[in-house]
């Protein structure tokens, strides 16, 4: 890992994205992007269309020239906006010992401006929720969404409060994702000083395809020189990952952003989805 691209709008979410994404690039030795992207609507005023006919020609070139000078004005005070934006990130990343980061601003649509920078990043932050957040607990932000169906790269969505890490869960499905995520631990010798939980959830806790599933993720685990903790559960994903995030004090839960029946690119898996919405901590999501 060594390009982080954090996406921020200022929102109460922002503070702990810059917290993880400096602990991310701490961990791995990796740079940062900090990028804001000015959502083009807030910035669009009504047109006004052919109104000469209902109000009178000169009164409509008059109601013309002041929407096009509110336009102006919403244009200043959202690159306002986002330069403070920006400068209170460099202030975060600063605080959290990060010196070396690149700020970036964009018009337009967080969705369309994150596929230029998709390519050259190995790691993608951004929070739960963005400037809703005080009227959507409980739900995704949109955006979020949007990125986690749409993008190719590993997705860390992170939770309004923030906690050291120190005992990570990996929920392993024996997807083809879920052998990605080994990899990425295999190659993350940096992580082998934290508590590594193993998490495989069965219908049947005696289901041998379960049980062959956990222990050659273990296997490949111990041979990467990690010890992880190991347990097979039955139940609903969802509802198990959850009970045991809460009562082993995980602080960061590893998984496939879409399991074995998945409808790629169309919905994130329901299991994934739960838990982000659920979730008090933070989710690293791969593809």
């Amino acid at each position: 890992m060594e390009n982080i691209l954090l996406c921020t709008d200022g929102s109460s979410f922002a503070e702990n994205i810059y917290k993880y994404g400096a602990w991310f690039a701490t961990q791995f030795n990796a740079s940062i992007k900090v990028l804001s992207v000015t959502d083009i609507r807030s910035q669009q005023v009504a047109n006004t269309g052919n109104l000469s006919g209902s109000i009178g020609l000169g009164a409509s070139e008059a109601l013309l020239n002041e929407l096009v000078n509110l336009e102006h004005e919403r244009a200043k005070i959202n690159n306002q906006r986002a330069r403070l934006v920006l400068d209170n990130a460099a202030q975060a990343l600063k605080a959290e010992g990060i010196e070396e980061f690149k700020l970036i601003h964009k018009t337009g649509f967080l969705v369309d401006s994150l596929h230029q920078f998709e390519e050259n990043s190995d790691l993608i932050v951004l929070g739960k929720r963005g400037e809703a957040a005080n009227f959507a607990a409980g739900h995704l932000g949109a955006n979020v969404d949007r990125i986690v169906r749409s993008s190719h790269k590993p997705c860390l969505v992170t939770s309004i409060e923030f906690n050291p890490i120190q005992r990570i869960l990996f929920a392993y499905d024996g997807s083809s994702t879920g052998k990605k995520i080994l990899k990425f631990l295999a190659n993350s010798p940096s992580l082998q000083n934290l508590e590594i939980h193993l998490l495989t959830v069965a219908k049947d806790s005696s289901d041998k395809t379960a049980i062959a599933r956990l222990n050659e993720a273990e296997q490949s685990l111990k041979r990467a020189k990690y010890q992880p903790v190991c347990s097979l559960l039955e139940g609903e994903s969802e509802k198990i990952i959850a009970k045991y995030v809460a009562e082993q004090n995980i602080n960061l839960l590893l998984m496939g952003a879409y399991g074995h029946s998945r409808i790629r690119h169309l919905v994130i898996g329901s299991t994934t989805a739960q838990l982000l919405r659920s979730s008090n901590i933070p989710l690293l999501l791969f593809h």
